[in-house]
């Protein structure tokens, strides 16, 4: 899964950062989004795609990027930023956010999904780039990880969600908390499902 790195790097480029976001769909909560540079020829197994592993499949493979990868930026983007810009534009400035937190300037960007950033960089969309380029699969992973420890904080902030079991997204369990409790301040307003129970 790393010939676009293989690539790129004989064209001279060296720091190559892949990047993805966690929660695109959910109800409530962030949007997260993970830049990661990966060292080459890095010996990652168990690092794939995040939602083709299991939770504990994908701790340890975050924890093996802990200590493997070369750079590892976070970008986070809340419910109520969401909900003026809109989920698109808010997933592609939690990326840009995570470019702005590497440690390192990158001379490179894979980025899952259609769309470039709006970053004077060498960028390439990839699309399904999680399951392609082994660079944006770690993003994936450490975006997915550190997206569900947020919400599993929130958790105990808000117990009557149970955050902790559906990480905001729009199970059963979590409608019919909003039907009797209404919503929090990690509901995305602009959701049109989220506004219409409101409304009952």
């Amino acid at each position: 899964m790393e010939p676009f790195e293989k690539e790129i790097r004989a064209r001279g480029f060296r720091l190559v950062a892949g990047l993805d976001e966690a929660g695109r769909g959910p109800l409530a909560g962030p949007v997260v989004a993970a830049a990661v540079i990966l060292p080459p020829r890095a010996r990652l197994s168990g690092v794939d795609d995040s939602k083709k592993l299991s939770p504990k499949q994908r701790e340890e493979a975050f924890a093996l990027l802990q200590e493997k990868a070369s750079a590892i930026g976070i970008g986070i983007v809340e419910a109520g930023e969401i909900d003026q810009m809109n989920i698109h534009q808010a997933s592609l400035r939690a990326m840009e956010k995570a470019v702005a937190e590497l440690p390192v300037v990158p001379d490179f960007l894979f980025i899952d999904g259609l769309h470039t950033l709006n970053l004077s960089l060498p960028q390439k969309a990839i699309v399904k780039g999680d399951q392609k380029c082994l660079s944006i699969a770690a993003a994936s992973v450490v975006a997915k990880v550190t997206r569900d420890r947020i919400m599993t904080a929130y958790h105990e902030e808000y117990p009557e969600y149970n955050f902790v079991r559906h990480k905001g997204y729009g199970t059963k369990e979590h409608f019919q908390a909003i039907e009797k409790y209404g919503c929090c301040p990690l509901h995305r307003q602009s959701f049109r499902r989220i506004y219409q129970l409101t409304l009952l």
